[in-house]
């Protein structure tokens, strides 16, 4: 019998303040990135790996402050008209950038600051390792503050899982959560990944989320990752 067909809808990512978990591993970087009237300098870099939440960190601020948000490898010489007039997010600085991108950063940097505005910047690493070709820019990243965003406990793990799940209308059990925390590699991307391919094997296969399904599904991925 052919395989079922899936299509790839789209899913609703739930992405307000109430849908950011608090833990250890993050209280601190929220607390920092909520308490931006009182940057040094009137800016910060908020780092941490892929999928550790900086988009949806950046976002909750972005909306609490009205700033724009913008992508580092987008930058182009024409935002200099308008991105420098109020709050702005700039995300994925540490990837490598064009000469005009790390230019007109390096001026929206400058402009943003002097007039008294807020600058947050996300990165999957700190200035240092960045591979910045431009002196001047690499000078005001490396004296600008940082937030970092530490490896997920076990109680964020759970709860991101749990939200990916509802992203895709599934509402496994609690001990299923758990079962899949305690056997997955502990990142936040990982559990992004694991979901997506419960959620796809599940739906081309009709089965239901038991344990012995799922056990399958990561002994699977386990396998592609090795």
């Amino acid at each position: 019998m052919a395989e079922q067909l899936i299509f790839d809808l789209p899913r609703k990512v739930a992405r307000g303040r109430s849908d950011f978990f608090i833990s250890p591993s993050n209280a601190y970087a929220l607390e920092t990135v909520e308490n931006w009237r009182e940057w040094p300098q009137g800016k910060l870099i908020l780092t941490g790996p892929r999928a550790s939440g900086k988009s949806h960190l950046a976002a909750i601020w972005a909306s609490e402050t009205g700033a724009g948000m913008r992508s580092a490898a987008d930058l182009a010489a024409s935002d200099l008209a308008g991105l420098g007039d109020g709050n702005l997010v700039i995300e994925d600085a540490s990837n490598p950038l064009s000469p005009e991108a790390e230019e007109t950063l390096f001026h929206l940097h400058n402009r943003i600051l002097s007039n008294g505005h807020r600058l947050l910047i996300t990165a999957e690493r700190a200035p240092g390792f960045w591979p910045t070709q431009l002196p001047d820019l690499k000078s005001r990243m490396m004296a600008t503050p940082l937030a970092v965003l530490e490896p997920p406990d076990d109680g964020l793990l759970c709860a991101v899982l749990v939200k990916h799940f509802s992203d895709r209308q599934l509402v496994p059990p609690a001990a299923l959560i758990t079962y899949i925390a305690q056997r997955m590699d502990r990142s936040l991307l990982a559990a992004d990944e694991i979901v997506a391919a419960i959620d796809a094997a599940a739906l081309r296969q009709k089965r239901a989320l038991t344990q012995r399904f799922v056990a399958d599904i990561l002994d699977k991925h386990s396998a592609n990752d090795a």
